[in-house]
């Protein structure tokens, strides 16, 4: 049986109460729903597509720090 993700072979996996087909290569787990239009987008990856004032909201909500002095640090570095 073929990964519905990544096309490789499942492998039965006996390591459970009940066996279940799983991807060694991709992790997909047989009976998990699988979403082939939305990746796993790493935070990095979301960053990137976001303008510099949702960049600090963004960090400043994760890191708990104050938007507005991020955004002068980040400001100080930037040629904008």
């Amino acid at each position: 049986m073929k990964c519905p993700r990544c096309q490789n072979e499942l492998i039965i996996d006996n390591h459970r109460k009940i066996p279940l087909n799983m991807c060694y290569q991709c992790g997909y787990i047989e009976g998990r729903s699988v979403h082939l239009d939305q990746g796993n987008v790493t935070n990095f990856a979301h960053s990137k597509s976001l303008d510099l004032n949702e960049l600090a909201s963004f960090m400043a909500d994760g890191l708990d720090i104050d938007r507005e002095e991020l955004i002068l640090w980040l400001q100080a570095d930037c040629e904008c």
